[in-house]
């Protein structure tokens, strides 16, 4: 197949399941060169695209062949294949929806396949933490284990690495090329205020003029009075008995205070899940005003660029679609960390990549670190 690339050189990367581009995001950032991301949902496109310096297709991982792939990575030295399949079959929430035999339960496997054909020199992968609990994660690095990968896995806390948020995950890195392994946390833990402290005010279901996305979900008239009774980093539980929502009231429900919560100012965010636009889908109440957070602020808590588009000018804003590019979202902040430790083991890491850009004589913005 003709995918159109022109020929590459040096350490490449392509971004199998590439969303939105949080990882490619990152990964540019750290000076990879990534040259494709591919996924099956056309929504993808426009934020991957005008946001990236790399192509999008859109194309199913299960329907790609190893040569397609290795069209895309040229004549590179070093191929880097990174793929964060969808973690809704892995998440426990989810796992009363997806079942063992679902498609996405077996993306893994196409993964596998790829790494097996292809063996490219470092392969990255992020998802959830309860996915190592999953049989396709142990046939993963079996798989990996087989062709003579070295191999380095850990659950991360990205706010230990200055992502304003308490996102935890699952990352792998393996590698042909001798040890790798995530660069040790360095950044102070990042906080709600010191992401969306300096956005503009808003009154729920409110946009603001000047960017669209600066957008948040109205609430209903019960609803304005149960964050109006919200404190930062509490639950329902600090409610009047009249707020208090008739499932919570039950024994059942009691156990279940993770919903209906403002977030604090001095302390990462919860975990942005696909929902985060709506006051009761979890702790997503704003820290101080009365209105659930807004797209473009989920996006900052996801590491995005403030100014990161997610859609045309042309399209219609709906919130489910994108809430779920943002919080199915690798972490940028976690791409560029992924991205740092690869190319530290390969000898090219932020200062021989900053060295290589002054003896061109010039600057290359995607080797300075955020």
């Amino acid at each position: 197949m003709d995918w159109g690339f022109d020929s590459v050189t040096g350490v490449a990367c392509i971004d199998l399941f590439c969303g939105a581009g949080g990882l490619t995001h990152g990964l540019q950032r750290a000076g990879v060169d990534v040259v494709a991301g591919v996924d099956v949902d056309p929504l993808c496109r426009h934020p991957f695209e005008v946001n990236n310096d790399a192509e999008f297709v859109l194309e199913d991982v299960g329907k790609l062949e190893p040569a397609d792939l290795q069209t895309m990575f040229g004549s590179a030295d070093t191929r880097i294949l990174a793929g964060c399949a969808p973690c809704q079959p892995f998440s426990t929430y989810s796992q009363r929806y997806e079942t063992v035999g679902t498609p996405r339960w077996g993306l893994l496997y196409h993964f596998a396949r790829l790494v097996r054909a292809l063996k490219p020199e470092f392969v990255a992968m992020e998802n959830v933490p309860t996915v190592t609990k999953h049989k396709v994660y142990g046939d993963f690095v079996e798989a990996l284990q087989n062709e003579g990968y070295q191999i380095w896995s850990d659950v991360v806390d990205c706010s230990q690495y200055g992502l304003p948020q308490g996102r935890k995950r699952t990352v792998l890195l393996a590698s042909l090329n001798g040890p790798a392994e995530l660069a040790k946390p360095s950044a102070e833990t990042g906080t709600v205020r010191g992401a969306i402290g300096d956005q503009p005010s808003l009154h729920a279901g409110e946009a603001h003029a000047d960017d669209r996305l600066h957008v948040c979900s109205s609430l209903s008239d019960l609803n304005l009075q149960r964050i109006k009774a919200s404190k930062p980093g509490g639950t329902w539980r600090d409610w009047p008995k009249d707020l208090v929502a008739a499932c919570h009231r039950k024994r059942s429900g009691k156990t279940y205070p993770g919903v209906y919560g403002r977030m604090e100012w001095d302390k990462p965010s919860p975990t942005l899940t696909t929902q985060f636009f709506g006051f009761g889908n979890g702790r997503f109440g704003h820290p101080e005003q009365d209105r659930a957070i807004s797209l473009r602020e989920g996006a900052i808590l996801q590491g995005f660029p403030a100014d990161y588009s997610f859609l045309p000018e042309s399209e219609a804003l709906q919130f489910k679609a994108l809430g779920r590019l943002i919080g199915n979202a690798v972490p940028v902040t976690l791409g560029e960390i992924v991205g740092q430790s690869i190319l530290a083991s390969v000898g090219s890491g932020p200062q021989a990549i900053e060295t290589s850009a002054d003896a061109k004589g010039g600057c290359d913005d995607r080797a300075l670190v955020a």
